[in-house]
Formats: structure tokens, C-alpha cells, sequence
């Protein structure tokens, strides 16, 4: 073990920790969060309107409530793009010890720019779909180039300075003037040639700079399997390998997501297996590695009568949280972090969950996810609230016991270790 943990601390823990503590992905990570808030909205105003009841759809649209509950989806959950434009860029100028409002206002502008119009006799407006998942590619690429833009020159002092007597307000809108104008002007520029050259726009071609890769990665079970073992082999050595894996494929997923919801919205089928509610409902049940397995066998062994004292004290701080999907004190108290003993049902579990999963999904016996429950909601429960599907809900009971199952005897073997500890301080 001595050897293997040598190799984990000097191999992998270097690469694990440059990729944690890279700021475009903490941009990404941060900026895309900053509209969870909104998703989930939405998705409570989308499970209200198709709740899975035999008439409850059509009783809704004859009251005439149907409509104004999809508006509030559209208002909450169709603004993930226009909201990662300004979150990305503020992330990324605050890691660079800059103020972060202006350079995200600056790039929800810039945004806002590069994104056609539609033209009516109301007036000029931005299409919705620019506003959901079809902008979050754009929305990411302006976020990180528009947030270091903008500290590059507050950092070289390129900016309207008033004087100290002036209210900082005052003086920090000021200060972005000049860095905003730049960027602006330049995004500006960028729409009228291509819009002048009848060119696909900019919307279009970070669908496939970003879409395109991403995509071959992320939209099949091989790729989506490689990155489960990867998340678990950033937490194995105490980094948080949904930080760095969801920074990368957050914006696909949520964009398929976002296209299963106007799809559904539209009446018309489902596509898309891979997206944030399958990982977190689906594949990561009890956090990274699938610990709610880990934490239901070490419930039950600590029940009974020889358990170790270990066992006894970390079941009920461990297994509450990982209902929830919360499993830090898993990672760090049994620990799993750097524990060779647990580290290939950790790997093995979540790639499991993602087979059956996916195959159930795949073969049309389970439905497709269209909303997000709140990452925090407990199995069973979250799997009918994403799909409308109690089978979801019977998927996930499946999935929960082969994790424990897989789970058990490598924490059978960890509990042996607790009690020769305990025996040996008693001798």
C-alpha cells in the first residue's frame, strides 16, 4: 500500500491539483452554477405543469394555467446561456483580484451583441433559444476571453481614473468605460462580418468548436464512462472530481437537457440520455463514486452487536448526509480519499449505475430526464420528479442495491481494519 499511495501522491496528485486550481474551468464551474438557482426553478414550474397524473396536463391547459406555468419555465430555466455570460466573466475577473460586476455586465453585453435579432413590427428582440442552452457555447468562450480582456486592463492601469473624492460607485463604473468600449466594439465588428459576408454566425460556430468535441465525449456510454472513472480518481487523491468533470461537460449536458425541456415543451420526443439530472440522479446517487452503496453497508454493519466503535460513530454522521447526495464526510471519516482499500467499488459503482442506467434508458423501458430536481433530493424520489416516470424512481432502487452489493465485502474488509485497531490499542 506504501508503494501505491507513493505513486498517488507523486504522479497524480500534482496533475489533480493543477487541473482543481485552473481558472477558465473555475470560471466555467462558478459562472454556469451561478444560474443552478434558475434551472431548478423551472423545473418545479415544469414538474407542477406535467405532473405524472392521467388528465393533469389537459385539466391544466382548459383552466388556462398551462401557459403561464411554460412562461415561467422559459423565464428561468431559458436564461442558462444569458446568465453563464455574466457569471463566467465575473468568476474569472475575480480571480484576478478585479472587480467582477463590470467585466460580467461587459459580457452580458458582448452577448447580447453577437446574438441576431428578430425583427417584427412590436420591434427588435433576441430569440429565447439564444438565451437557453443554443448560447451557453458562446456564452463560454465570451465569458473567458471578455473576463481576462477586462483585467488585463484595470491590471495595466488602462482605464478612467477620477479622483478620490469621487464616491467609489462613481468611480468604479468609470473605470470600466474604456475596457468595456474595446470589447464591445470588438464583438461588434466580429457580428457585422460575418452577418456582411453571410457566414454562419458566432452562435453556430461555437457549436461546433465546443459542441462538436464535447459532444463525442459526452453524448456516448464509452466517453461518459471514462469520465465517471476519472471523477473518481480526482476525489480518490482529495480533489473534487465533479468540480473539474462538470466544469468541462456541464455545458453539454445542460444543453441537452435544456433540448429535452423544449422538446417535451413541444410535444415531440426526447433525445438526449446524457445530461446533469441523469449524473446526479442516475449515476452519482450518494455524491462521487456512488457512495450511497458505501454508506447504506456501513449502516448495516454497524447495527449489529460486535461492530467496531468506528463503525458505530461514523454510520449516522455518514449515512444521513449521503441520502441527501452529500458525501464529504464519507470522503475524509471513513476516509475514501487516498484509501487503496476502497478505491475499485468507488471507480466500479458509478460505472455500473451508468450502464444499467443508460440501457434501461437507451431501450426505451425507462423515460428520458427533461427537468432538474435539486441535486440534493433523495433517490426514488428524484428519479420520477426528472422524468415523469415512477419506473425512474424503481430504476433507481435497482441501481442503490448493486451498489451496496458491490460495496459490502471491500467494507467488510475496511471494518476488519477497524476493529484490529481497536484491538491493538487495547493491548
Amino acid at each position: 500500500m506504501e508503494k501505491e499511495n507513493k505513486f498517488v501522491q507523486e504522479k497524480l496528485m500534482p496533475v489533480a491539483v493543477k487541473l482543481g486550481s485552473n481558472k477558465a474551468l473555475i470560471a466555467i464551474r462558478d459562472g454556469i452554477t451561478l444560474a443552478m438557482p434558475l434551472i431548478i426553478i423551472g423545473s418545479l414550474f415544469m414538474v407542477i405543469a406535467s405532473f405524472p397524473i392521467p388528465g393533469w396536463e389537459d385539466w391544466l391547459g382548459n383552466k388556462g394555467i398551462s401557459g403561464y406555468l411554460w412562461k415561467g419555465v422559459d423565464s428561468s430555466f431559458g436564461l442558462i446561456g444569458l446568465v453563464a455570460s455574466f457569471g463566467i466573466a465575473y468568476s474569472l475577473a475575480k480571480q484576478y483580484k478585479v472587480e467582477g460586476v463590470p467585466a460580467g455586465l461587459i459580457s452580458l453585453s458582448a452577448f447580447i451583441t453577437v446574438t441576431p435579432f428578430v425583427v417584427s413590427d412590436a420591434g427588435a428582440g433576441m430569440p429565447t433559444a439564444f438565451m437557453a442552452s443554443k448560447g451557453l457555447f458562446v456564452a463560454i468562450i465570451l465569458g473567458l476571453i471578455n473576463g481576462y480582456v477586462y483585467q488585463w486592463f484595470i491590471t495595466h492601469n488602462i482605464q478612467i481614473k477620477l479622483p478620490d473624492s469621487v464616491p467609489p460607485a462613481v468611480s468604479k463604473s468609470f473605470s470600466a468605460i474604456i475596457p468595456g468600449a474595446v470589447i464591445i466594439t470588438f464583438w461588434l465588428i466580429v457580428f457585422a462580418v460575418l452577418d456582411a459576408l453571410a457566414l454562419p454566425g458566432l452562435h453556430d460556430i461555437a457549436q461546433v468548436v465546443l459542441g462538436t468535441p464535447l459532444g463525442l465525449l459526452g453524448n456516448n456510454v464509452v466517453g461518459v464512462g471514462l469520465l465517471v472513472i476519472f471523477n473518481s480518481l480526482f476525489w480518490f487523491v482529495g480533489i473534487h472530481g465533479g468540480n473539474i468533470v462538470n466544469s468541462i461537460m456541464q455545458p453539454l449536458w445542460l444543453s441537452n437537457l435544456d433540448a429535452n425541456r423544449a422538446a417535451y415543451q413541444a410535444g415531440s420526443s426526447l433525445k438526449h440520455i446524457f445530461t446533469t439530472p441523469f449524473m446526479d440522479n442516475f449515476v452519482y446517487m450518494g455524491g462521487g463514486g456512488a457512495t450511497i452503496g458505501l454508506v447504506l453497508a456501513l449502516g448495516y454493519l454497524a447495527r449489529r452487536k460486535h461492530a467496531s466503535k468506528q463503525s458505530k460513530v461514523l454510520a449516522p454522521i455518514t449515512v444521513v448526509p449521503g441520502l441527501f447526495n452529500i458525501n464529504e464526510p464519507t470522503m475524509f471519516g471513513i476516509p475514501i480519499v487516498l484509501n487503496v482499500l476502497l478505491i475499485i467499488p468507488f471507480i466500479l459503482a458509478p460505472v455500473i449505475n451508468l450502464i444499467v442506467s443508460y440501457t434501461a434508458m437507451a431501450t426505451g423501458l425507462v423515460s428520458l430526464t427533461y427537468t432538474a430536481p435539486s441535486w440534493t433530493m433523495p433517490p426514488v424520489i428524484s428519479g420520477v420528479l426528472a422524468t415523469g416516470d415512477i419506473k425512474a424512481s424503481i430504476l433507481q432502487l435497482v441501481c442503490v442495491i448493486l451498489d451496496i452489493l458491490i460495496y459490502l465485502p471491500f467494507i467488510m474488509n475496511v471494518e476488519k481494519r477497524f476493529k484490529q485497531e481497536e484491538e491493538g490499542l487495547k493491548l
